[in-house]
Order: C-alpha cells, then structure tokens, then sequence
C-alpha cells in the first residue's frame, strides 16, 4: 500500500488541473538507475494500465503503480515539501536503505 499526505494529494490535484486532466492520476515508479543504484519516477496518466495497483488519496487524488515498483515502493508515503529552496514530491519509503542527498535515488 502507497499512502499520499494531503499536502501532496493537493499538489497532484493542482498539477492535473494545469495539464487539463480532469480524471486519472500520478504514475510512480521505479527504474533502475541514479546515485544509489534505483530511481523514482513520475509521470501523469489518464487511467491506470492493466495490472496496476491504484491507490486513493485525499481530495480524489490517484497514484498509479505497476507491481514490479511496487515490490520497492510498498508501505511508501508520497508527501510534498512546500519548502522554497527544495519544493517537490517527497517519498518516504520504508524499503530504502540508503539514498542519495537529492532524494530522487535510493537503494534497496
């Protein structure tokens, strides 16, 4: 299970309005990659792809994720840091072991 704050439920809400989705939501994933061996990414979606696990937040938000992110990503908060110099999504992930100091990779 993903858990999104509502800090980032409302970001995702906002960020969808200004890209004139009004259904679908957040894709989070994970590829291999980054400083610390795997990377977390995003993208917007219309609806989810077959076998994804979806998730629902506050405000209606949605997080789309495939089963194999899953696997790296289960038990995770999706939060949003609202602080001027390092504003974004924020993912706080029980699984990581290690990650990098931009908080974009992680190992696991």
């Amino acid at each position: 299970m993903i858990q999104i704050s509502e800090t980032a439920a409302q970001k995702i809400r906002t960020l969808m309005a200004k890209q004139g989705i009004d259904e679908g939501g957040l894709r989070v994933g994970v590829r291999g990659g980054g400083c610390s061996g795997l990377s977390y990414t995003f993208s917007w979606e219309k609806q989810p792809r077959l076998g994804d696990e979806v998730f629902d937040g506050p405000e209606g938000a949605k997080i789309f994720v495939d089963r194999k992110s899953l696997l790296y990503l289960n038990g995770t908060v999706l939060d949003y840091d609202t602080n001027l110099i390092s504003k974004g999504f924020v993912f706080n992930n029980p699984n990581a072991k290690s990650t990098c100091g931009c908080g974009s990779s992680f190992g696991a």
